[in-house]
Formats: C-alpha cells, sequence, structure tokens
C-alpha cells in the first residue's frame, strides 16, 4: 500500500489511510475557498484494522481560520468500525457556516502515538432544485421540446 498522505484522506479508498507524525493532538484542517454551509462530516474509522492507530477521543471545532476555531463537537470512540457521523450544527439545529474544519485527534486507542484516519467527507444540507418547482408540462406543443436533439 503505497502512500500515508492527505490524498488517501479522499481517495474513495476504505483500504488506504493517512497517517500522523509528531506529537498530539493530530490534526487535519479542511479549508473552503468560502463561507460554506456544511451538516454532516463523515469520518470512516477501523479498529480491527488499525488497533492503536485507531481514534479514541477527536475534537471537531469550526471557524473562519486558525485563530478563531471553536470546538462544537467531542467524540468518545470505543474500538470503531465504519463510517462515524458528526452533525455539523448550532445549537438550533441548524447547519453551520464556515471557513473552516478542524479535527483534532486527541488521543488513540492503547494509548497510540500516531493516527490513522481512513477516510473523510464533509456533506453539505440538499437544497430544494428549482426544477422541481415547475409543474409537470404533458401537453403535445410542450412534449415535442422536451428533449435536446
Amino acid at each position: 500500500m503505497l502512500g500515508f498522505g492527505v490524498d488517501q484522506l479522499r481517495d474513495d479508498n476504505l483500504e488506504t489511510y493517512w497517517q500522523s507524525d509528531g506529537s498530539q493532538p493530530h490534526l487535519v484542517n479542511i479549508q473552503f475557498r468560502r463561507k460554506t454551509t456544511v451538516k454532516t462530516l463523515c469520518i470512516y474509522a477501523d479498529y480491527k484494522s488499525d488497533e492503536s492507530y485507531t481514534p479514541s477521543k477527536i475534537s471537531v471545532r469550526v471557524g473562519n481560520n486558525f485563530h478563531n476555531l471553536q470546538e462544537i463537537r467531542q467524540l468518545e470512540l470505543v474500538e470503531p468500525s465504519g463510517w462515524i457521523h458528526v452533525p455539523l450544527t448550532d445549537a438550533h439545529k441548524k447547519p453551520i457556516r464556515t471557513f473552516m474544519i478542524q479535527i483534532a485527534v486527541l488521543a488513540n486507542h492503547q494509548n497510540g502515538r500516531d493516527t490513522h484516519m481512513r477516510q473523510i467527507k464533509v456533506y453539505t444540507p440538499v437544497e430544494e432544485s428549482s426544477i422541481g418547482k415547475f409543474p409537470r408540462c404533458t401537453t403535445i406543443d410542450f412534449m415535442m421540446y422536451r428533449s435536446i436533439r
């Protein structure tokens, strides 16, 4: 298995992973070009494969930059296997608008030093399409022009 870099966090391959190096907390920073509405953060963890490299305590922080990050969730993971869904909502259950998400691995299972993270996905709220607001047109005149030729 080649590569243990950041690219492995987004390669849609559950067999690869990012491996941290150095002292805790291990940080993954996700920055957006513009303020973005986010609803859910999903992290794939696999204790059976990663053992002491598996995160056991994670902090999720959001903000405009590194200097004003606020913790919105702290998770205790017990031998996780699969996708962990972290709601990114405010006190009123509304999705958060942010420039940055930081995932901090505060501790690993078995007091492991470095960590493995297999996949990270960030989801935005699904917005209703404007197409769905139009009535269905079934006249013969309309049907003639319904497909692009």
